[in-house]
């Protein structure tokens, strides 16, 4: 029987968001500008050569500008796609070199199984319906060895700013409202590689602090980069003004610093893959071993008595 996706997002809220957002994206884009700064890092040590590279949820293109010069330098040829026209339209002229821009439809991927070497995506995947459906349409796209280098929001980010909110809704209205988008933990990422049919799956997490002035600067910075709430089931009517007055209150009350910022914690979850090849390690069978344990230690090994 086919499984249909579990509908998390609003598609279309979602799109109408982040094609208002690409407009002015620049000026809030330090995040996106840091993700694809730490997946640069992580390509620089990756010592092969790409030939075919994919930037998946490309915003402005700020992926192709922090590529590492050797790729500049090489006759890579780089696809930049993303399910807003306006963004796609916005890292064209910001990559005037990029050969291929194209705009999704529909969470497909818009080239052909195993066109790629490479697929980079920054800050993207985490606003999937399907994921899993996702990785496994990644995997599809890469050729044999091919590598997935993406990083995506994790479960503890924005914890602040989302306890906050619920306690003051609860505290003022009764009761909570879909309100916050849920994320992924680290550990069902790794699981979730496997079982897309990556080989030598990674994921690791690391904890970034953002300092505002106020909660509100926060929420503007989040509708800037096109985060507005898209969840289904999400409220009808505004939120009462009371709400973010309490939860304002509550913010610096419990997350503010001495210089009277408040901080907001952001868990960027970088996930590394690759599609299965027959020239990667494998592992060995069981009782294949060539050497006992004891030798390598330099004991006597004693067996167990008794059935």
């Amino acid at each position: 029987m086919v499984q249909t996706p579990p509908r998390i997002f609003d598609r279309s809220a979602w799109l109408h968001n982040r094609e208002r957002a690409a407009a002015g994206y620049e000026k809030t884009a330090f995040l996106k500008e840091l993700a694809c700064g730490r997946l640069a890092e992580r390509l620089e040590l990756v010592r092969r050569d790409f030939t075919d590279i994919l930037d998946l949820g490309c915003h402005g293109g700020q992926m192709g500008a922090a590529l590492p010069a050797r790729f500049h330098e090489q006759s890579v040829k780089i696809t930049q796609t993303d399910p807003s026209a306006a963004f796609v339209q916005r890292a064209r002229v910001a990559n005037p070199s990029v050969q291929k821009n194209l705009v999704m439809s529909d969470d497909i991927l818009p080239i052909a199984p195993a066109s790629c070497d490479a697929v980079l995506s920054a800050i993207f995947l985490h606003w999937m319906n399907d994921l899993p459906g996702m990785l496994s349409q990644i995997c599809l796209a890469l050729r044999p060895d091919g590598l997935l280098l993406a990083n995506m929001l994790g479960g503890r980010s924005l914890t602040e700013l989302r306890g906050c909110l619920a306690e003051a809704e609860i505290e003022i209205c009764g009761g909570i409202s879909p309100r916050c988008m849920p994320m992924a933990d680290i550990r069902e990422l790794g699981s979730l590689l496997q079982r897309a049919g990556f080989a030598l799956p990674v994921a690791d997490a690391e904890l970034v602090t953002v300092t505002y002035p106020d909660m509100f600067r926060l929420m503007a910075d989040i509708k800037a980069m096109g985060g507005q709430n898209c969840l289904f089931g999400r409220m009808s009517h505004f939120t009462p003004r009371a709400v973010f007055m309490r939860a304002a209150a509550l913010y610096e009350q419990k997350f503010s610093h001495s210089g009277g910022q408040i901080k907001a914690t952001v868990e960027l979850i970088t996930l590394t893959g690759w599609s299965p090849d027959t020239s990667q390690p494998q592992p060995l069978r069981p009782g294949s071993a060539a050497n006992q344990l004891a030798e390598a230690l330099g004991t006597k090994e004693t067996p167990l008595k008794g059935g």
